[in-house]
């Protein structure tokens, strides 16, 4: 069983912004995405803590996710002694629109209102990510995510409002998904958007420009940007060279040196989605032992990579 180290800068855990009542939250650097695990969940998120992750994504979205499976994955983790406790873990779920779901098989009545669909989410989703914690705490979540703006902002700041709700008790942190930097500054300048996003998770890839702009609105804001379609979205930064030579440089996957990259721009972390244990741990070690090396004697190297992949995603500094 593999464990996590974090001696790198590169793999630190970051901590989430929060308000004077939030008890500190930190997030990992990659997070275990459990999208289309299907009946497979429990078992990879188990084997994803066993190999030293300590966080996972989720929605209450049965369409592609299944928040019970991961609930039941992370207990058994706890119960086996793979994971110490509760408070070493970031559990991150979402809630979905009407728009996202599957109405045959959803966590709320699609005709209730907005607010009472909002309830029910939230109570579904405590009850599938309880983790008992010793101490007889009750269930919370450490992040929960809008999964996309609604059709309008009066529905989009309504269920905002509604999740807000639940801050800080029952959900540490409130964090948006999908959705453009309007979007993301409206929930800033709104007066009256009691809770502020700590965390905004949107895809990584050429037709957003990687989202330069609003990573930026980020970084000066405190918001951890987690992206997701890393591998999938960007065939063409892991063929590129600067990827290729970094893998070549320090003996890593090129997915590996990849990933680095993106966590080498500031405030970011990755939604790692792998069902290969090899792959798991390879991740994991890999990103690791680029970050000591860029501490050491892979320093000039280090920064002339990452100088250059600024420079291919245009980066904006």
């Amino acid at each position: 069983m593999a464990t996590a180290q974090q001696t790198s800068a590169l793999t630190r855990d970051l901590t989430l912004r929060g308000g004077p009542a939030v008890p500190t939250t930190t997030t990992p650097r990659l997070v275990y995405g459990t999208a289309w695990k299907k009946d497979r969940t429990a078992d990879l998120v188990h084997q994803a803590l066993r190999s030293g992750f300590r966080g996972v994504d989720t929605a209450a979205q049965p369409r592609h996710y299944q928040e019970r499976l991961v609930g039941d994955g992370v207990r058994r983790a706890v119960a086996e002694g793979a994971v110490a406790r509760r408070a070493d873990l970031f559990l991150q779920t979402k809630f979905t629109s009407v728009d996202g779901q599957d109405r045959a098989d959803m966590p709320y009545d699609p005709a209730a209102p907005l607010e009472a669909q909002v309830h029910a989410s939230v109570a579904s989703s405590l009850e599938n990510l309880a983790v008992p914690d010793g101490e007889g705490g009750a269930p919370y979540l450490d992040s929960l995510v809008l999964h996309s703006p609604l059709r309008t902002v009066k529905d989009t700041l309504t269920v905002w409002r509604a999740l807000s709700t639940y801050v800080p008790e029952r959900i540490r942190h409130l964090g948006i998904a999908n959705a453009p930097l309007g979007v993301v500054e409206l929930l800033f300048e709104a007066p009256d958007v009691a809770v502020r996003p700590s965390v905004v998770q949107n895809r990584f890839y050429g037709d957003t420009g990687y989202e330069t702009e609003l990573r930026a609105f980020c970084r000066a804001q405190g918001v951890v940007f987690q992206t997701f379609w890393t591998l999938t979205g960007n065939p063409r930064l892991l063929r590129s060279e600067v990827v290729g030579g970094l893998a070549r440089a320090v003996g890593v996957e090129k997915e590996v040196a990849y990933y680095a990259l993106v966590l080498g721009l500031e405030g970011t972390t990755i939604l790692d989605g792998t069902t290969s244990e090899e792959h798991m741990e390879a991740d994991l070690e890999g990103v690791e032992k680029i970050g000591r090396w860029a501490e050491g004697e892979g320093k000039e190297v280090w920064l002339s990579a990452l100088g250059k992949f600024k420079e291919l995603i245009k980066e904006q500094e």
